[in-house]
């Protein structure tokens, strides 16, 4: 238990988020937390992720759950059995209040409310502004951190700051921990591996300090671990039924808002475009017999599809591009995202440098990446910095439909089903395999020729895709 209050801030997960929705709180008002329990349920606008607490104490919210909120902003307390707000000096509320008013209790905004703590302001007394859990992560990993640059409200450190910073250091070794009582594991982690059957001794660590993350729990397979008893879940997962109301909240409401938001500010526009796809139907069966005693991935349509979209944008580099304030910037790399339907939603995990792999890379890529994000275990890492996106309807029986861009992006590739074609050979009909792509762009900074030429690039890579093996 806590000796003194400590805040309760919203997390910054990602580099890019600004804001996030408290979907659900999974602990009670006055219930008792250990550093490491699951603490609420966050939607951003990339996931939804369970937020473990950093401190232990009794909880109390100062916000209800579906509030939209920035970054850093107060959202509650952990207390000592018996200790009052320290907003207030007054007893602890039995239900969370609103925040602004909370924040107004203290004297000052919101946002500056979630800066008041073991951070401190950094104003006359100099001192520096940081997270609780950013402090931690710094002293276990001994990083000095006013070397940090704070991507905080603020300039606020958060702990993805300090990870960052890590990640920028020289390359050391992989940490194998052990299982000792001491390793740098939260208890929510070391209960999952508990329950898997999973011996940590066995686990790589990832994280910052050489802690052991949820992600690393699921890199391991056990050769006998027992199958964990399903947690119950907290949603209905029935379809929607006629004379039901779906709110506009967690996922769904971010990905209303965030598709609203692309529509009003871009110029969208889209080409319908068809392609042959009997040479890449064709060398698709022959891989699949030759790789058939292989440990070769053998690659889906979309792989090649993919392939083909990211490969084109090196010779169309105004599709790989964004547009901002000072002009449309053209991105150095290619991040290639592709849409995952989960319940409720859609998720957008990302190929980093899309067009420097091979076929196999991209198969053993997609599908991991699709996995992951189906099960909920999508990191957030994995969901950010899109450059170009391919999305897919055909596996629903779609020829043709118009996707809606991505914000931060200027373009966006829809793929229909693959169908029969006709082609006339001397007056005789032949059957042909086709589909049809879908390029909705921004025509900001794309006109429809140039539109038109990627698409075409596009084509011909999959008229001869023997150019995308290699």
């Amino acid at each position: 238990m806590t000796e003194v209050a400590v805040e309760v801030l919203l997390p910054k997960i990602g580099l890019t988020m600004q804001e996030g929705t408290i979907d659900e709180w999974l602990v009670p008002t006055g219930g008792a937390v250990s550093e490491g329990d699951a603490l609420l349920r966050l939607a951003t606008d990339k996931v939804d992720v369970d937020v473990e607490a950093e401190a232990g104490g009794l909880f109390h919210p100062v916000v209800q759950a579906g509030a939209t909120l920035p970054a850093g902003a107060l959202i509650g307390w952990l207390l000592a059995e018996g200790e009052a707000l320290p907003v207030s000096g007054g007893p602890v509320p039995t239900e969370p209040v609103d925040a602004d008013a909370v924040s107004a209790a203290a004297g000052v905004p919101p946002v500056a409310a979630s800066l008041k703590g073991s951070g401190g302001l950094n104003g006359s007394g100099g001192r520096l502004l940081a997270s609780p859990n950013a402090r931690r992560v710094a002293a276990e990993t001994g990083v000095d951190l006013t070397a940090v640059r704070g991507t905080g409200p603020g300039g606020r450190i958060v702990s993805e700051d300090v990870e960052e910073y890590l990640l920028a250091l020289p390359a050391q070794p992989p940490v194998v921990l052990s299982a000792d009582p001491v390793t740098p594991t939260s208890p929510l982690v070391r209960r999952l591996a508990k329950e898997r059957g999973i011996d940590l001794a066995d686990v790589q660590a990832t994280g910052a300090g050489g802690r052991i993350r949820r992600a690393d729990l699921d890199a391991v397979t056990p050769a006998a671990a027992p199958a964990p008893t399903p947690a119950p879940t907290r949603r209905a997962t029935a379809s929607p039924q006629p004379g039901d109301v779906v709110p506009l909240t967690g996922m769904r409401g971010i990905i209303a808002g965030r598709m609203h938001a692309s529509l009003q500010e871009m110029a969208q526009l889209t080409h319908g475009y068809e392609v042959r796809m009997d040479a890449v139907v064709a060398l698709r069966d022959q891989l699949k017999q030759e790789w058939a005693d292989s440990d070769l991935p053998v690659p889906s349509l979309n792989d090649f599809l993919m392939k083909a979209a990211a490969l084109a944008l090196r010779d169309h580099p105004l599709l790989n591009a964004g547009v901002f304030e000072d002009g449309i910037h053209l991105f150095e790399h290619i991040h290639l995202g592709f849409a995952v339907a989960v319940p409720n939603g859609l998720l957008v995990p990302v190929i980093q440098d899309a067009a420097d792999l091979s076929i196999p890379e991209m198969a053993r890529c997609s599908r991991e990446l699709a996995e992951n994000a189906r099960a909920g275990r999508i990191s957030p890492v994995q969901l950010e910095g899109a450059t170009f996106t391919v999305t897919s309807l055909g596996g629903y029986g779609v020829d043709f439909f118009t996707p809606v861009i991505n914000p931060g992006n200027v373009a966006i590739l829809g793929v229909g089903r693959l169908r029969d074609g006709v082609e006339w050979v001397d007056d005789q009909p032949r059957r042909t395999r086709v589909l049809t792509l879908s390029l909705t762009f921004d025509h900001r900074a794309v006109d429809g020729a140039p539109a038109a030429e990627y698409l075409r690039t596009v084509g011909e890579l999959l008229r001869r895709p023997l150019r995308l093996l290699v």
